[in-house]
């Protein structure tokens, strides 16, 4: 018993897989100094066996070792072989006066057959793979529902018998971990039987008369193997699936797999909701420090429409902003420069932007270079860069013309127009407004300007586009002084027709919306800051806003309301006149 134990230890430690022949091996090693007392079972159904069904016969039965069968060692085969010999030989009984069937018809030939099949690891490995007393029965679902242990642990264990590998696990308690369970039921999946069915060969090739005749039995064979395997191994497969769909320790897991996503489930729910309140709670307080700061802004411009001064202050701050964000996002951009001159150049070209561009162009290109990528924020720079460089050659260029030129008067440099006919006084004026209300890019420029003094001059004189143009270089060449002595003049003379009215539009400076390519300015025309801040307060307060006027004269310091009031109607006049100035070109271009 000790060396059976010491083999049973070594075959457990073991961890690759052993086929049947090899464990017969082992056992019949570790049995070999074994001395133990064989108890064979009668079998009471030998002396009827026909020994041309040997097939059928129980081999086990008939050496007496019905009840040890697969588990029976070569030693007691041949143990229990020998009994029956001395028992049964045909020359003990012929002498005993028992009559012999004469040849191979004598039921002696099944124990001959017996142990050539069983004492073969082979052909018995066959024999045990069909062995007539295993229970192929599947528990049906029924059956397995109420008592899953008790119907189902039993089945696993005779099946385990079949596999490759040794130490199959056991189907397990309702307290086996998971991990257990897991790996059960993925060595039952993944089972390697070493299950054949040659012993059930219809036709033994042995028997063929030729090579072709072998050739298709073997085939034959091969295909009945086949399919009784692949029914072998459905049956396996189905009492796998049928008793993990009934393992209550699988719905066990289940629950508590479904129950722990749930939990999950719900501490997000909670933490999105928690967040959703804290976003709630931040954009209340946003809310209520806009308000703040709206009504604060509201008061602050109270202050405002009372001290000119502080409102400077303010706009001065906001254009240093903006100066201090152009710079930062060139410096954050390395200023669009692949070495140190590049981007040394760009930055003195930065600084030229900051001196040079106001507040609403600062503004606009801060916002294109915020939405666009760095590419695109170089192409806007370079391109205001080049505007501004054009600006200070333009400038450059009249000053150098202003000073070679020789002018004394303006009655002097008022002679030159087109056609031979003379500029007056009120035409001059108009001619400027014209230019700064139609700036480059407008769609037939000079006919919309010509067109436009044709319909507020009152001198009688048609002016075309080439006059236009002709005059316009002209004006180009004055000297500041004389410029201003044009706005004077023209100042003078509104004021002599309309004593008791306001300043009008045609003195006013042209707002950064109407900008052109000359501004000439009055100490009474609405000035740049003044219009921005005029049509800021128009968006503001819309015409529902009670109190609209009053507001916007609030918004705009040094001004009244009657005087916003003025100015909005001249500004209205001044788009209306505009669009019918092109209107009327464009007729007379499709006629």
């Amino acid at each position: 018993m000790e060396g059976i134990t010491v083999a049973f230890l070594k075959r457990r430690n073991r961890n690759v897989s052993a086929s049947f022949q090899e464990l017969e091996e082992e056992e019949e090693l570790s049995e070999e100094s074994e001395d133990e007392e064989l108890q064979l079972e009668d079998f009471p159904l030998l002396r009827t066996l026909d020994p041309k069904d040997w097939k059928n016969q129980d081999h086990y039965a008939v050496l007496g070792l019905a009840h040890m069968r697969y588990k029976a060692t070569q030693k007691q085969i041949k143990a229990a072989h020998k009994a029956m010999v001395l028992k049964h030989h045909p020359d003990k009984r012929k002498a005993a006066g028992e009559l012999i069937v004469e040849g191979d018809g004598d039921y002696f030939t099944c124990i001959t057959k017996a142990i050539e099949i069983l004492s073969d690891p082979v052909k018995r490995r066959a024999f045990d793979s069909v062995d007539p007393t295993f229970d192929n029965a599947v528990p049906s679902k029924g059956e397995g529902k109420e008592n899953f242990f008790e119907a189902y642990a039993p089945v696993f264990e005779r099946n385990a018998r079949w596999s490759s590998k040794k130490h199959v696990p056991r189907l397990g308690t309702m307290d086996s971990s998971f991990e257990d369970v897991d790996h059960f039921y993925s060595v039952w999946y993944n089972f390697d039987s070493w299950r054949e069915f040659s012993y059930l060969d219809e036709e033994e090739k042995d028997k063929a008369e030729c090579r072709d005749e072998r050739r298709w039995i073997e085939k034959q064979n091969r295909a009945a193997r086949a399919t009784r395997k692949k029914e072998e191994m459905n049956r396996l497969r189905t009492l796998v699936d049928t008793a993990y769909s009934l393992d209550p320790r699988i719905k066990k897991f289940k629950d508590d797999e479904k129950a722990r996503k749930e939990n999950e489930k719900k501490a997000k729910a909670d933490a999105k909701r928690k967040e959703q309140e804290e976003k709630e709670r931040a954009r209340q307080a946003e809310l209520d420090a806009a308000r703040l700061a709206k009504e604060k802004e509201e008061e602050e411009a109270k202050l405002v429409a009372q001290q000119a001064k502080k409102e400077k202050e303010i706009q001065k701050k906001a254009i240093k902003k903006e100066r201090q964000k152009l710079r930062t996002t060139c410096k954050n951009w390395n200023y669009f420069g692949d070495n140190e001159s590049d981007s040394v150049k760009m930055m003195e070209d930065v600084e030229k932007l900051c001196d040079r561009l106001e507040l609403v162009s600062l503004q606009s290109l801060n916002e294109g270079l915020a939405l666009g990528s760095k590419e695109e924020g170089k192409v806007a720079v370079e391109k205001q860069v080049q505007e501004v460089n054009a600006q200070l050659q333009k400038e450059k260029d009249a000053e150098v013309q202003a000073r070679q030129a020789v002018r004394t008067t303006v009655q002097a440099s008022g002679g030159g127009g087109g056609g031979g006919k003379g500029w007056n006084e009120e035409e001059l004026p108009l001619l400027i407004k014209a230019v700064n209300l139609f700036p480059a890019g407008t769609n037939a420029r000079w006919e919309v300007i010509a067109n436009y003094m044709n319909l507020h001059s009152t001198s009688g004189i048609k002016r075309t586009a080439k006059d236009v143009i002709n005059k316009a270089k002209n004006l180009q060449k004055l000297e500041p002084g004389q410029k201003d002595e044009i706005n004077k003049k023209a100042f003078e003379k509104f004021n002599k027709e309309h004593a008791a009215v306001p300043q009008t539009v045609d003195n006013a400076v042209p707002s950064e919306r109407f900008d052109g390519e000359w501004s000439f300015t009055n100490t009474a025309s609405w000035t740049t800051e003044e219009q921005k801040l005029l049509e800021q307060a128009l968006k503001t307060y819309p015409v529902s806003t009670p109190e609209r006027w009053e507001k916007i004269a609030a918004a705009v310091p040094g001004r009244t309301k009657k005087d916003c009031m003025k100015r909005y109607k001249e500004l209205v006049e001044m788009v209306k006149a505009k669009k019918a100035a092109q209107e009327q070109v464009g007729s007379k271009s499709r006629k």
